[in-house]
């Protein structure tokens, strides 16, 4: 199976970089042009010119984009391109509903789509090892499964279209508590006098742990954010989360209070840093603020 690769974000490019090595990736698109041709140049594989273009010339179609009005645009604009028995393949990370929609109107002319989206940050990325949560038709899923080892470790199908969607937006409420959780702690080590280097190496064996703690806690330290999982991304995809528990009529005290944490940082600058910048405003809990505050 060959596929086409649009989005070559922060996640999308390495994400066809690992495709490529796995000879998956026919070619790329992007909306802007211009990462598609040096990507392209880099990987001996074609910059295609339009959506339709790629979709004609491949098996499958992956898209990494930022969010569901942008996965609705890609895919009409695949449309012409798209065959019968074709599969769609979404690693971007939407409201359920969305992913729902787009399989329905796709399985009419018989075309597969699967929602996987992914964790494990830039990171998992560029090693392969991303967590992939697949929902779609089973027997689109198997047939899809070489291509999802390609940019994956673990890979599971959790259900019907829409429920890969729905485990993503499990994860990005955990990882909501779990950042809160981290900064607060860190906070509370450097306002204790604490050596932060020698309080995570200790700390990250420990039960407290997390991919958090070991990957984020040094940002904190250091009081530097360099972009992995924005802030602005996390909060788009924890809107989701609310709108999703509100249609089962429940308001999540962990989104909410992590939006509106958000909203300052936003509001402030820190927009387009990684999330472990939410330690600024726990920081400012402490009469001795920490580093980056």
């Amino acid at each position: 199976m060959r596929i086409g690769f649009v989005g070559l974000g922060a996640m999308g490019a390495p994400m066809a970089r690992n495709l490529h090595r796995a000879d998956r990736l026919a070619g790329v698109w992007n909306r802007t042009a211009d990462k598609a041709t040096a990507l392209a140049a880099e990987l001996g594989c074609q910059a295609y010119p339009t959506l339709a273009a790629l979709a004609t010339d491949c098996d499958a179609v992956g898209i990494c984009v930022s969010a569901d009005a942008d996965l609705r645009d890609v895919v009409a604009g695949l449309r012409p391109g798209l065959a019968a028995g074709k599969i769609v393949i979404d690693f971007s990370t939407v409201g359920a509903g969305t992913a729902r929609a787009v399989h329905a109107q796709l399985a009419a002319d018989g075309i597969g789509f699967l929602d996987c989206p992914v964790s494990g940050g830039i990171e998992g990325a560029k090693q392969g090892t991303l967590a992939i949560m697949a929902g779609g038709d089973e027997p689109v899923f198997e047939r899809a499964r070489p291509v999802l080892e390609a940019v994956g470790r673990k890979i599971a199908h959790l259900g019907p279209s829409g429920a890969g969607q729905a485990t993503k937006a499990t994860n990005q409420i955990m990882c909501a508590g779990i950042i809160q959780a981290v900064a607060e702690a860190m906070a509370f080590a450097h306002a204790e006098g604490l050596p932060l280097e020698r309080v995570i190496d200790t700390l990250g064996q420990g039960a407290g742990s997390s991919w958090y703690f070991v990957n984020r806690a040094p940002y904190m330290a250091k009081g530097r954010y360099p972009a992995g999982f924005r802030v602005r991304l996390h909060e788009k995809d924890l809107k989701i989360c609310r709108e999703m528990a509100a249609a089962h009529g429940a308001r999540l005290p962990v989104v909410e209070s992590t939006l509106a944490e958000y909203a300052a940082l936003i509001r402030d600058g820190h927009g387009d840093e990684d999330i472990s910048t939410i330690y600024r405003a726990k920081s400012a809990l402490f009469t001795d603020a920490g580093p980056g505050a």
